[in-house]
């Protein structure tokens, strides 16, 4: 049975899309607690543009360096295996990574061993144990955030993309892909900020400072003009990887895929 799933040339594509898919998902959301400078990693001065009356400058979450990758991964994804794939993944990976944040907090109430901590000690770190917990105790609103946005965008990215493609036909493939990446990223970099630091805070008083609305949009804006920058970029990404699987299935195969795709949705 083993044999006959890997011996299968389209069961076993999916299996490695699914696998990379979710595993940017999960590290994605698990490296987004670090902000970084994009400006100060290109060696460049911070560019500090006044967006809604709020100085601006590409400090990120690390997490925007892969979810583009995500957002690419489910447009090969939607073109071979439809919607109902695509959904079938996002909701998996959904689950995933709210499994790790729980697996997360459990890990934050044992008990740290004291030889554990000492060896931090010795290497620079005051409290290892206390570094664990803020870099792994994420705001319950900013994970439920970034899951809302996760599903929400990729929702949105299968459908625009599926839209785009009654259009066009087999045509303009750059269009769909970059088209509903671009769409679906504006609503994900909207809608995790907005819930994590506009509407979670006032609901929950004990969990941070809440942000101005004012702040709130500039940022979302700043946000976005990377991801749209980064989406076009990596559009010829799209072209490479279509050219790789369908290599890789055949030719008949690869368009049989893409007819039942459409036809499934």
């Amino acid at each position: 049975m083993i044999h006959t799933i890997i011996s299968s040339k389209p069961t076993k594509l999916f299996i490695i899309l699914a696998g990379f898919f979710i595993a940017n998902a999960l590290i994605a959301e698990t490296v987004g607690v670090k902000l970084f400078s994009l400006e100060g990693t290109l060696g460049i001065e911070p560019l500090e543009w006044n967006i809604l009356g709020n100085t601006f400058s590409f400090n990120l979450t690390a997490g925007v360096l892969l979810w583009p990758i995500v957002f690419i991964m489910t447009d090969i994804i939607n073109e071979y295996y439809g919607m109902r794939g695509v959904k079938f993944l996002s909701y998996l990976a959904a689950g995933l990574i709210a499994y790790a944040f729980i697996m997360f907090q459990g890990a934050i109430h044992l008990q740290p061993a004291g030889f554990w901590v000492g060896n931090y000690e010795a290497a620079g770190i005051p409290n290892a144990d206390s570094a664990f917990k803020v870099i792994f105790g994420q705001s319950s609103w900013i994970i439920i955030a970034s899951l809302i946005a996760f599903l929400v965008g990729q929702i949105l990215d299968v459908f625009i993309f599926h839209k785009i493609k009654k259009i066009t036909g087999e045509k303009k493939l750059w269009l769909r892909a970059t088209g509903s990446t671009v769409i679906s990223q504006f609503v994900d970099s909207f809608v995790v900020l907005f819930i994590a630091f506009y509407v979670g805070p006032r609901l929950s008083p004990g969990q941070g400072q809440p942000w101005s609305l004012g702040l709130v949009m500039s940022i979302c804006i700043g946000n976005y003009i990377y991801k749209f920058l980064v989406a076009v970029i990596l559009t010829p990404v799209i072209y490479w990887g279509h050219t790789i699987i369908d290599r890789y299935l055949g030719h008949d195969q690869a368009e049989a895929m893409r007819k039942a795709a459409m036809q499934s949705n």
